[in-house]
Formats: C-alpha cells, sequence, structure tokens
C-alpha cells in the first residue's frame, strides 16, 4: 500500500534528535550531524559519561529505542535512517540557524519523507517549525526526565542550579551583579542616614539597567572596544582624503555661518517688504560666503584626486577638470553678487565670467582627454570606468 502511495518508491522515514542547546558538541565533544545507529549509541554514551543528568542523552537513548523498534518490526517498505543535530549553546537566532543548516545538508544525504522528532521535551516550540517548514514530521517524541520528589534530589537539583548561577557570567550579572550594587548602595546610605533616599537610587539603578538592556547599549560598547582594538588605520592616501574631505565640510559650514552673519548685519531685514530686500540680502551672503565656500569644495576634490591617484584611477581626470571650473565659480559668484547687491552696476562682468567659465570648462576636458590618450598605461581601467569616461 505504501509503495503505490508513493509511486512505487520505498518511503524513507528520518527518526531526528534535536539539541537545540548545543550539549553535545560543548560537553560530549561530538561534532554534528551525527548519523547512524552506531554513531548516535557512541554519541549519546559520551554525553552521558560527561554528564548523566543531561536529557539530551536521554532524548538520544529514545530515538535508538525507537530505530531499533521500527526496524524490528520489519517493514520492507520503508527505510529507517537515525541522525541527531545541535544548536548553539548560545541560543535564540544563532542556534536555530545552525539547525537549519546541519537540517538541509543532512536531507541532502538522505532525502526522508518524513520525520520522527525527539526532543528533550523543552524546544519543541522553537524546534518543530524549523523542521517542519521543511520535510513532514509524523511524530513528536518529548522526553522528560523522572526526577524524584524527594528532599534530598530536590536540593541537589536547587544546587545545581545555584552553581549555574554563580559561574556563568550571562546569568551572574543579573541575578547577583544588580541585586549586589543595590544592597551595597543600602549599605553606603545606611551609614550617613540617608535611607530616606534608598527608593530613588532603587529607582535609577533599575530603570538604567532596563534601559542599557533594552537599548543594547552593553552589546553596542562590547563592540566598540572590540572594534577599536582591532582598528587598523587606512592606507595613507584614504586618510588624505578623509582629512580632505572633513576640512572641506568645515570650511562649507563656515562660510555659511559667515555669510549669514554679514547678510543679516549689511541688510535690514523688513519682513513686511521682505521681497524688495531678498536680493540685497541673497547678494551679501554670497559675497559673505563665496571664498570660503569654494575652497571647502576644492579642498574635498583635492583630497578625492589625491586618493585616486594613488588607486590609478581614471577618474582622477575627470575630478581635476572638475576642480578647474570649482576654482572659476568663485569670479561668477562675485559678479552675481554685485548685481544682485546694484543692479544698476549692470551685468556685464556677469556674463563676461561665465563665457570665461565655459571656455575654461571647455579647455579643461580637452587637456583631460589628450592627457587620458597619453597616459593609458598608467590607469588601471575596468570595462564600465572606460565607457563612464568615454560618455563623459
Amino acid at each position: 500500500m505504501a509503495k503505490e502511495e508513493l509511486g512505487g518508491k520505498e518511503k524513507k522515514t528520518l527518526i531526528l534528535c534535536v539539541d537545540r542547546d548545543g550539549d553535545l558538541e560543548v560537553k560530549g565533544g561530538v561534532k554534528t550531524p551525527v548519523i547512524g545507529r552506531e554513531a548516535n549509541l557512541n554519541a549519546a554514551i559520551s554525553l552521558a559519561l560527561e554528564d548523566p543528568e543531561e536529557p539530551d542523552a536521554n532524548a538520544m537513548f529514545e530515538a535508538l529505542r525507537i530505530y531499533d523498534r521500527l526496524c524490528g518490526e520489519g517493514k520492507s517498505q520503508e527505510v529507517f535512517e537515525i541522525a541527531t543535530i545541535s544548536g548553539s549553546e548560545h541560543g535564540s537566532v544563532e542556534a536555530d540557524r545552525k539547525i537549519v543548516v546541519e537540517l538541509n545538508k543532512l536531507l541532502e544525504s538522505f532525502s526522508a519523507n518524513e520525520v520522527i522528532l525527539v526532543t528533550d521535551g523543552y524546544s519543541d516550540e522553537a524546534v518543530l517549525p524549523l523542521v517542519e517548514s521543511r520535510v513532514q514530521v509524523s511524530s513528536v517524541r518529548r522526553i522528560v526526565v523522572k526526577h524524584s520528589e524527594s528532599i534530598e534530589e530536590t536540593a541537589a537539583l536547587f544546587t545545581r542550579y545555584l552553581k549555574v548561577i554563580m559561574e556563568n557570567p550571562r546569568y551572574s550579572r543579573i541575578a547577583l551583579g544588580l541585586p549586589g550594587l543595590l544592597f551595597l548602595i543600602l549599605g553606603i546610605l545606611s551609614i550617613f542616614n540617608l535611607l530616606y533616599y534608598y527608593w530613588i537610587a532603587f529607582i535609577f539603578v533599575l530603570s538604567a539597567f532596563m534601559l542599557v538592556k533594552g537599548f543594547g547599549v552593553d552589546k553596542a560598547a562590547e563592540n566598540f572596544i572590540k572594534w577599536a582594538r582591532e582598528y587598523s588605520p587606512p592606507p595613507l592616501h584614504v586618510q588624505i582624503s578623509n582629512y580632505s574631505a572633513v576640512a572641506g565640510v568645515l570650511c562649507v559650514g563656515v562660510s555659511i555661518y559667515l555669510g549669514w552673519n554679514i547678510a543679516t548685519t549689511a541688510v535690514l531685514i523688513d519682513w513686511a517688504n521682505w521681497l524688495n530686500v531678498l536680493p540685497q540680502f541673497a547678494g551679501q551672503f554670497i559675497k559673505g560666503s563665496m571664498d570660503l565656500m569654494v575652497i571647502g569644495i576644492v579642498l574635498i576634490l583635492l583630497g578625492r584626486a589625491m586618493r585616486w591617484y594613488f588607486e590609478h584611477d581614471v577618474k582622477l581626470l575627470r575630478n581635476a577638470a572638475l576642480i578647474v571650473s570649482v576654482g572659476w565659480s568663485r569670479q561668477i559668484l562675485d559678479a552675481t553678487s554685485d548685481v544682485l547687491i546694484n543692479p544698476f552696476l549692470g551685468y556685464e562682468k556677469l556674463i563676461f565670467s561665465i563665457i570665461i567659465g565655459i571656455l575654461i570648462g571647455i579647455a579643461s576636458i580637452l587637456i583631460v582627454l589628450v592627457i587620458h590618450r597619453s597616459a593609458k598605461g598608467f590607469f588601471r581601467k575596468t570595462e564600465k570606468q572606460v565607457e563612464d569616461f568615454g560618455e563623459n
């Protein structure tokens, strides 16, 4: 009957044990995925010898028991395989991603039609959707270790978890560090008879802790310290380019500030008649800011030109032509400001500056083309860069 449903093919069933917290690799020293009965038996024994109280070892033994029982039933139309995969001791996203990688690798070697999932009972909600999204799950077996209710074993279990809290930094910071800080504040305030400030300090410390954890400030600080330790300065030409960019931006910012101060000092702004004074205000603003603004933009372009020179980038030539054009734009801005401040002076200077600027731009382009043809061996050009240069 099963052969007919599967089109004459054998039905492949995988008995899959999932260790989400990665104890098999951490405690047992066994690399996952573990495939086959003998490999799983040896891995389960290794884990049980390292930690007899480990529930994942019991889950692996249960997976072996199910595998033996199904194989013993002797269904010729079915093929069974047993495997164990594991996540990570860090849990959360890292554990799930590792489980998915190992499951995909496992399904490539054994293309199962269905899976019998065996877990320790604590990770079903996280593991089951990951498996079901890739292969049909026909059964889920949860193994929960039975504990005696005697006082001795309860005390031993409590001692075990207390040891984890004491020795694991992930839990000790919260379970011990935060209460310890609050008790320390209580003791200090008691010495100085300032206990009435304790609730204020308690709320302040607790809120600060919640903010740090909630916004991930501790992780950000840890990543910054790691980056500072591993930081390697970029090459010299990149440093020069970055420095000139910062200097150029500062110059542009200061030029805007100077232009605004000069314009507000020279022109009395009358909001009722602002349209009439706007040209004079704009002219004074341009007059006060143009020098430092042109210098700032040229500094930025010079820094980029320096970087492209050392990188043998063909964009260096186009950047050089742009520097010349930006430098001459100072004359155009000066003539524009004169016209805006006093239109009776005429616009001949402005027209002359624009015409000269156009001629300088054309001459720069021609010079760049000549240099580009005569220095082809200097530039390392990609096909895209050559096309972009030709289009420009």
